[in-house]
């Protein structure tokens, strides 16, 4: 008996997938770094948690998937991304000081949404199955913010925020299914994007939960 062979989905778009990443990157080293502000740290402090936030999601992956040495330590464009956004938080730390939350809100749900899709795509270049993955999309997005919280001494945000690690995963849904049903690349990535960008904003200003278990 012959068993069929699994045909990978690939995504195939270098280009695409690096501008995705790399602004994915600056927007997440923006928020770190924002975040080192807000705890009083110092310019050391503010650098590693802007490099940690934008790069550790996607560090994670590359060693899951045997992307190695990470794209974050071989390719000098992303850490020059991520310096340059907290660079521009410290240099503008009074500004960032009065940014109102709804608008870190937004860069946090636009990175999110950036960095799921890019996650999942390269997983699939690299012949992970679908389901996988998504996964794969699911730790980039939400790895460095992790990260972050976890080195500010807090309760990471992903185990508590509104429909914040599932939208991501929406995104990255989205994004195999349509490579699935054989539509290009760029408007693949488009919709994963728009889908995780809109469920994270939505979720957040109608104050959406996942299900918890309820004390007694």
């Amino acid at each position: 008996m012959i068993s069929a062979k699994r045909v990978p989905i690939q995504f195939h778009s270098a280009t695409l997938l690096l501008t995705i990443d790399l602004i994915g990157t600056f927007v997440f080293a923006v928020e770190g770094a924002s975040a080192a502000v807000q705890a009083n740290l110092d310019i050391l402090g503010l650098m590693v948690l802007g490099f940690a936030t934008a790069l550790g999601g996607g560090i994670i992956r590359d060693v899951l998937i045997g992307a190695i040495p990470p794209n974050s330590i071989r390719d000098w464009r992303y850490p020059a991304a991520a310096f340059s956004g907290a660079a521009v938080v410290f240099l503008q730390s009074s500004f960032v000081n009065r940014v109102p939350a709804p608008l870190i809100t937004t860069l946090d749900a636009a990175g999110l949404a950036l960095f799921a899709v890019a996650g999942a795509a390269k997983a699939l270049d690299y012949n992970i199955h679908p389901f996988l993955a998504v996964l794969m999309g699911g730790i980039t997005g939400v790895g460095g913010g992790t990260i972050r919280d976890v080195l500010l001494a807090r309760i990471p945000s992903v185990l508590r925020s509104d429909v914040y690690a599932a939208a991501g995963l929406a995104g990255a849904i989205t994004m195999v299914l349509a490579l699935k049903l054989k539509l290009r690349p760029a408007i693949a990535t488009t919709l994963g994007i728009v889908v995780c960008f809109t469920l994270r904003m939505v979720a957040v200003h109608q104050h959406w939960n996942l299900p918890r278990v309820m004390k007694h």
